[in-house]
């Protein structure tokens, strides 16, 4: 019924299939046959006046015609010829539903035919024809009230499949939401309607009136059944059959406590209890300390207690197996410090072999930029069902679209020659149309270049109807005028009046996109030229429900076709559209404002983004680069500089941080691992910001080490190494591990940054223990040589050397960390601290899900501009695809119930469903009832159609449009032939369907809208994949479109279980382009905890074991960082930052480098021979404190600003905001918190590492500086 013409629907159609004979009064008649023509529609006849008897039908085929009732005379009495009743014969809108189609014929049937149609019409003026005939020139038709009312009852939510509009909206000369029985017949009566060749006046009344009898003939409720055995209508065409409207679950409320958020006050009164019982008890040891004299075995509270160490008794099983895990890693890291310092060319030179085959493998790299391969693994759902999709109706077509808009104020009002005066926007100005029709016509004629052939539009673009119309599919209003300036100007009008132009037309085809005709004199299309309809929802924005005449935009849309794995003509489209994307940059009207672009748009910017910031991030990478060359000497005088500077082992130091990072690229390209942008872009930083702080915390560990008497370099780096290494090889081991297992995630970015990160990491922890110690071992030869900084060659004279504290060791060992371990500043510490954690605890779950594209594009991109104009202008969403997988029986009538969605379809099937969810929209974002190929199909094989028919004597398809005696019709006009075809039947006509062109007579071919929605197998002997669209309704947010997924899947699980028994293996799945881009935000929370979670455990079990089996060391380092991502969280809500795959890549990294901020520090306590925990945490903040803030901090603090600069907001945001919030709130919780939290609850002395320390160092009269 899609194509059907409405105007066959709409006036005097003097003929249809189901003409009634009512109960015979009085055999009168008022007319019979054909006279002049109509003044008004010259193309149509006159009635012949005539006041006799009525006639039988002179031949048997129009008997037949009448014969569509049970109870219908043999031999039927009429006022009209056979001629009369074969007239116009098509099948229109109400046939959709059996009591709607049976009342209309009634009204028509009665007043052309009916044998008493003295009783109530009323011939009033009439005109000559010849010397023996007159024409009858108008008629009163009197009507009875309650026939009216019926009538419209059963029609009045009869839909115009694949409209979306109401039929009574093509019937009604108005919205249908607007329409009454009154004026409903009145206007398919008005005279200056275009079909009607005499005017007709309607009298409406339930009692004689003017000594005539209105018109009262039974009717049927659309709940009711035909006696001709049709049935009741279907849900989607009757409300009442459809039982109590659905209503949309009513929404959650927020979780409120005393009308404020239940979890900020939960968190408030937590924190409040905290700071009362915490700061009691602080306040009670205190008071204790003061009263009493204490015993050094004083409680666990009083953290300033001394401790003996020769207290307690003898060390536990776990100190001493800690004592001894802990000497054996000093013993492997000290013989292979002094191995590497004794032979520096061998390792420098293995190690400078093994990076150049591990970066060999980078002529392999593939760097991934389809987003579908970023962000959708292959095993997922969405990917899976975007497969099963491309493979069976092909690829989801390119989209080139504008949206244009005016700054001109030329907004007019149309008065037309019945009803109230119409509105019309600016955009839809005449003068405005002509010129976007020029636009549109520019862009057709388009070429571009590609491997030395010209291409253009017709070359890629979607024409349904190919080859019998090449015709590009415009969507676009200017296509109901056949994208032409001369049917744009088409007026029909005299010195008073103007009767039909482009505004009568542009109402009409918006509300009957699908007509052929558009009922006036001038026989306009509404329907493109390319075969399809364009519905005005896609052609149109910025309108309120459907006032479309009060659009503000017009939206034009160049669908292109898309290819699998067809690189030549994937590369003529891509050619065409950057011609596309220059012209209309350069496009200058002052007149239109246009907003684009392109399927190629996106990705251009995302490249040209990348582009433009890589000066910003090579500044950055300066910064840090010329920061550590410099920081990394300690000048011990002024004339002494060129010699103690280490420039050049600063530069060294990050070579073998970039080579790290080569290495880990190089060996998963050797594996066929692509890389993404993300992994490019963040793993120099993360690898940059731990290899920094170790090369620091060797540097600076020597710079403080005084060599022993008779100890040889390589014995002192050695032994450096050896107490330095385990605290690296933890903290870098930990990073390793905990990445490795992030690379268990199923979001493709997180998966491949932490196989990429996990390996950079671990390889430059094994560089910097080979190749960066035999280097340093170098460079203290030439500082000892007192040769030059790079200028190694040159010997200077000798100088005076000697050792002094740097100026950030003496700050944090004289003033920092005494400060911060004060008694009356660590209550402090603790509180704040405490406090940012129940706040981000508070907000954690008001952190935004998804990523917002319109971040993705630089600040100047003109992708900008239209991504705000769809959101406000546009109505409709992207299309939806129901996909039914190959297995269904379409044959049985079973089978067809559960799916189609008309007379006699089950109220659960898979139409009706979709039809329920789209009238509550908002909260199921399915906007439209779905265009139904199986509806159309069994509305165009009925007998009562013109469309199918086939050649008797070949079997072949007829097209309706061919006149020629040897067509017959598929099916009879009998009972059975008016039933739905089942079996072989069924799948005989279908390939006809299919391939049938909508035409003049038969709107309904299916070629153009349905050939590639039904996926034919077997050799057309079956129907496999089939898919039913419809369309989201607007989404404007990434909740939007997660809610737009979500609800479609649970829309076809419903389906899925209605449409057939249990032990069927297909399924119903719903596709649209976005939902491989937008499922990972389903799992998004528990992927999210998931990875941390897991990076936490493996960070708590490799603690425990490197910290020599110190079970509470490692509680209090994986408590520190699980802090510190809780914060993030909090610093995420309150610097807008969504919760999306690259903030939680920025998640898992941030954890790898809260290690290095947390780790060295508890190692350091854990291992000091102090007597209190206070001054156990002193020691250890003064010394590693120092090397973690000038190897992470302060490396990192001004390349991060940089950052700040860039054009790129999704550096801005992701790396910018979030690198930001990483170091500092990593270097407040390790440098800050940490220390204070190891005062009051750090673990105990390990007895046996105290001993095996003194026994290490007896004999000599050094302490040690920092274990």
């Amino acid at each position: 019924i899609t194509h059907s013409r409405p105007r066959n629907c709409i006036a005097l159609l003097k003929c249809f299939l189901m003409c009634v004979s009512a109960q015979v009064h009085g055999q009168h008649c008022i007319w019979y046959g054909e006279c002049g023509n109509s003044p008004k529609v010259p193309e149509k006849k006159l009635n012949c006046n005539y006041t006799g008897p009525p006639i039988p039908l002179p031949d048997q085929e129009g008997q037949d015609l009448l014969q569509v009732r049970e109870h219908a005379p043999l031999q039927p009495l009429v006022c009209c010829s056979r001629r009369f009743i074969v007239c116009k014969l098509l099948l229109f809108l109400c046939v959709r539903c059996p009591a709607c189609f049976f009342n209309f014929m009634t009204l028509f049937c009665e007043l052309t035919c009916s044998p008493r149609q003295s009783d109530f019409l009323n011939s009033t003026q009439f005109s000559a024809f010849n010397k023996s005939k007159t024409n009858v020139d108008e008629v009163t038709y009197y009507i009875s009230q309650t026939f009216a009312n019926a009538m419209y009852n059963a029609c009045s939510d009869v839909q115009a499949p694949s409209t979306n509009v109401k039929a009574l909206s093509l019937l009604c000369g108005r919205d249908a939401s607007q329409c009454t029985p009154k004026n409903w017949i009145t206007y398919m009566f008005d005279i200056n309607n275009g079909q009607v060749p005499f005017a007709i006046d309607p009298i409406f009344s339930d009692v004689p009136t003017a000594g005539m009898t209105p018109m009262s003939n039974v009717t049927f409720n659309c709940t009711q059944s035909l006696d001709d055995g049709s049935g009741p209508c279907s849900c989607q065409d009757c409300s009442e059959a459809c039982g109590p409207t659905p209503v949309a679950p009513s929404v959650l409320p927020p979780w409120t406590i005393l009308g404020l958020d239940a979890m900020t006050v939960i968190m408030w009164c937590s924190y409040i209890a905290f700071l009362l019982i915490f700061f009691g008890v602080v306040l009670g040891a205190w008071c204790y300390r003061k009263r009493m004299v204490t015993s050094e075995y004083g409680p666990i509270l009083d953290s300033n207690q001394p401790h003996s160490i020769n207290s307690g008794g003898d060390a536990t099983c776990c100190e001493t197996l800690g004592e001894r895990f802990e000497n054996c890693l000093r013993v492997l890291f000290s013989s292979w410090g002094s191995l590497c310092v004794r032979h520096p060319l061998t390792v420098i030179l293995t190690s400078v072999v093994l990076v150049s085959i591990c970066s060999a493998g980078l002529t392999y790299m593939r760097i991934t930029t389809n987003p579908v391969e970023l962000w959708s693994s292959p095993s997922s759902r969405a990917r899976q069902e975007k497969d099963y999709f491309d493979q069976h109706f092909g690829p989801f077509f390119r989209t080139e679209q504008l949206i244009i808009t005016t700054p001109v104020n030329a907004s007019f009002v149309f008065s037309p020659t019945s009803g109230p005066d119409i509105h019309f926007s600016s955009i839809l100005n005449i003068t405005l149309l002509h010129q976007v029709l020029d636009l549109q016509t520019a862009i057709t004629n388009l070429t571009a270049e590609y491997k030395g052939e010209t291409v253009t539009l017709k070359d890629i673009c979607l024409s349904p109807l190919a080859p019998y119309n090449d015709n590009c599919t415009i969507l676009s209003v200017l296509n109901y005028y056949q994208n032409s300036h001369e049917v744009l100007n088409h007026e029909i009008a005299d010195e008073f009046y103007v009767y039909f132009d482009y505004h009568t037309h542009f109402l009409y085809c918006a509300s009957s996109p699908t007509a052929l005709d558009d009922t006036s004199p001038l026989h306009d299309a509404c329907m493109g030229t390319f075969g399809g309809p364009v519905f005005p929802w896609l052609a149109l924005g910025g309108y309120e429900g459907t006032a479309y005449n009060n659009a503000t935009a017009l939206v034009i849309t160049f669908p292109v076709n898309n290819y699998l794995n067809d690189t030549d003509k994937i590369g003529k489209a891509l050619a065409w559209e950057k011609v596309f994307i220059d012209f209309v940059k350069n496009y200058d009207n002052p007149n239109l404002t246009i907003s684009f672009s392109t399927e190629r748009s996106i990705e251009d910017e995302i490249n040209r983004e990348s582009n433009s910031d890589v000066t910003t991030i090579v500044i950055s990478y300066v910064i840090m680069f010329v920061y550590i060359s410099l920081a990394l000497g300690h000048i011990n005088s002024f004339w002494t500089v060129l010699v103690d500077s280490k420039i050049s082992l600063g530069i060294a130091g990050i070579l073998i941080v970039l080579s790290s990072v080569a290495c880990s690229l190089g060996i998963f390209s050797y594996i066929g691992i692509p890389l993404t942008l993300i992994v490019i872009e963040v793993i120099p930083f993360l690898v940059l910001a731990v290899g920094v702080d170790n090369i620091f915390i060797i540097v600076q560990t020597y710079q403080r080490d005084e060599r022993m008497p008779e100890e040889e370099l390589h014995q002192q780096i050695g032994r450096i190494l050896g107490e330095v290494a385990p605290s690296m090889f933890l903290s870098s081991f930990s990073e390793t591990v905990a990445f490795f297992l992030g690379a268990l995630s199923s979001m493709p970015a997180v998966r491949t940054f932490s196989l990429f990160a996990g390996l950079a990491v671990f390889i430059d922890f094994l560089l910097q223990i080979s190749c960066f110690v035999s280097l340093l071992g170098l460079d203290i030869k030439r500082q000892e040589a007192n040769r030059p900084d790079i200028l190694c060659c040159v010997k200077l004279s000798e100088g005076q050397q000697g050792k002094s504290e740097g100026c950030l060791f003496h700050f944090f060992k004289k003033l920092y960390a005494p400060f911060i371990l004060k008694d009356w500043v660590r209550p402090l510490v603790v509180a704040v601290f405490v406090g940012m954690l129940s706040f981000s605890i508070a907000v954690v779950n008001k952190v935004e899900i998804g990523l917002d594209q319109r971040l993705s594009m630089p600040d100047d991109s003109y992708v900008l501009d239209y991504f705000g104009n769809l959101s406000e202008y546009l109505h409709t969403g992207a299309p939806v695809y129901f996909v039914v997988e190959d297995g269904h029986d379409y044959k049985t009538s079973e089978g067809q119930n559960a799916v189609c969605g008309g007379v006699g379809c089950n109220n659960n099937s898979l139409v009706q469903q979709i039809y329920t969810a789209s009238l509550l929209n908002n909260f199921t974002k399915i906007n439209n009832v779905p265009s139904s190929w199986l509806d159309d199909y069994f509305d165009w094989v009925k007998p009562q159609s013109s469309c199918c028919r086939y050649y008797n004597t070949t079997g072949a398809f007829c097209n309706a449009s061919v006149v020629d005696k040897t067509c017959v019709h598929c099916r009879p006009m009998t009972t059975s032939g008016k039933q739905r075809p089942n079996g072989t039947e069924f799948m005989r006509f279908l390939p006809m369907f299919l391939s049938d062109n909508p035409n003049i007579k038969c709107g309904k071919g299916g070629h153009a809208a349905y050939s590639t929605a039904v996926d034919l197998i077997e050799n057309n002997t079956d129907v496999g994949a089939t898919y039913f669209m419809s369309y989201h309704s607007i989404l404007k947010t990434s909740s939007d479109f997660i809610d737009a997924l979500k609800m479609a899947r649970e829309l076809t699980d419903n389906i899925t279980q209605a449409i057939g028994p249990q032990d069927k293996t297909y399924s119903v799945f719903p596709y649209s382009v976005f939902y491989v881009f937008y499922e990972q935000y389903l799992t998004i929370i528990y992927d999210t905890a998931f990875n941390l979670g897991m990076s936490l455990a493996a960070i708590f079990v490799v603690s425990t074991v490197l910290l020599g089996f110190e079970l509470w060391s490692a509680v209090l380092v994986s408590f520190t960082i699980a802090m510190i991502l809780v914060n993030m969280f909090g610093v995420m809500w309150l610097w807008n930052i969504s919760l999306n795959a690259v903030s939680l890549v920025n998640l898992v990294m941030c954890c790898g480098i809260s290690v290095e901020f947390c780790s060295h520090i508890v190692r350091a306590f854990s291992v000091s021979t102090r007597s209190s925990r206070v001054d156990r945490a002193e020691e250890a903040l003064a010394h590693m404190g120092s090397s973690v803030f000038s190897g992470i901090t302060l490396t990192k603090f001004g390349g991060i600003l940089i950052l700040a600069l860039s054009k790129s907001q999704i550096f801005q945001i992701f790396y910018f905001r979030m690198y930001l919030s990483i170091v500092l709130l990593g270097a407040a919780h390790g440098l800050i918190f940490l220390p204070v939290l190891l005062s009051y609850a750090g673990p105990s002395v390990n007895k046996a590492k105290i001993m095996a320390a003194r026994n290490r160092f007896v004999g000599t009269e050094r302490e040690q500086l920092i274990y």
